[in-house]
């Protein structure tokens, strides 16, 4: 179990196990869903257009399926700092 605490502007800092659980990173967006009396918090999914301009551009070397995976983590990562 993780404790946190709310300041007195309502702010929340997310326990860093937690975070790591749910694979947030600074920037990214929760949905908090009530639901018999307790709080779920749930992580919003990726979107497209996160992804826009990381596809084939010219001179650009040819990369393995492994590599793209890489690439499009660390774009999304980069993006989200």
């Amino acid at each position: 179990m993780a404790l946190a605490k709310i300041t007195t502007k309502g702010q929340v800092t997310i326990p860093k196990s937690i975070r790591d659980s749910l694979h947030l990173n600074t920037g990214d967006k929760i949905e908090i869903i009530i639901k018999e009396g307790e709080a779920i918090i749930r992580p919003l999914s990726k979107k497209v257009d996160d992804l826009f301009g990381i596809l084939k551009r010219p001179n650009q070397k040819v990369l393995s399926v492994d590599e793209m995976n890489q690439a499009i983590s660390n774009k999304i990562k980069s993006k989200h700092k």
